[in-house]
């Protein structure tokens, strides 16, 4: 990969292992789970946990307004939802 890059002339950014406030994307994302969900939440297990996180990501991936894609949501929950069968293999049943 490195002999790849160096023959098209291109560089690469350096993030220092554990200086996650390097990367300007990820720290943004820190940021606002930490804002919007985890400074409001005392969670009393783990499984409460699992369930208002995976809440918060569905509503953050689909109907939170992003300013990068001019305060619309990332995608509608029509196509992040789920499109398959419960039981792929299996057959509906005929009626």
């Amino acid at each position: 990969m490195r002999e790849w890059i160096a023959a098209v002339g291109a560089r690469t950014a350096y993030i220092e292992p554990g200086s996650p406030r390097e990367n300007g994307y990820c720290e943004s994302f820190n940021s606002k789970l930490r804002d919007e969900l985890l400074n409001g939440e005392i969670f009393y297990s783990l499984s409460e946990a699992k369930i208002i996180i995976e809440r918060w990501r569905r509503h953050y991936n689909t109907k939170r307004p992003h300013s990068s894609l001019g305060y619309r949501p990332p995608a509608s929950e029509v196509v992040q939802g789920p499109l398959r069968h419960p039981h792929p293999l299996r057959r509906p049943p005929q009626s």
